[in-house]
């Protein structure tokens, strides 16, 4: 296996096990009226941190990831606050 996917199955089991735990966390403690929603909500900020300190713009493709993340972002946060209105 190269380490690129390693990387990669690295990055996704830790996004996995970090967005399970947020959930599981906030569920228990209560915090969170949407908990599932605020984990999404912190894994696409961060993913658009990581998107914007990449190098170089991969063709256009970087950039357009980093747009959709923030169309993305938008309509969680639209979604939470629906949910929250009702």
């Amino acid at each position: 296996m190269t380490a690129r996917k390693t990387y990669a199955l690295v990055l996704v089991a830790g996004f996995t096990l970090g967005a399970g735990m947020t959930v599981a966390g906030s569920a228990i403690a209560g915090r969170d009226k949407q908990p599932a929603m605020e984990a999404a909500l912190m894994h696409l900020q961060k993913a658009k941190r990581k998107l914007e300190n990449a190098t170089s713009d991969k063709g256009g493709h970087r950039k357009k990831a980093i747009d959709l993340t923030g169309q993305a972002i938008s309509e969680v946060q639209q979604g939470i606050a629906a949910d929250d209105a009702n």
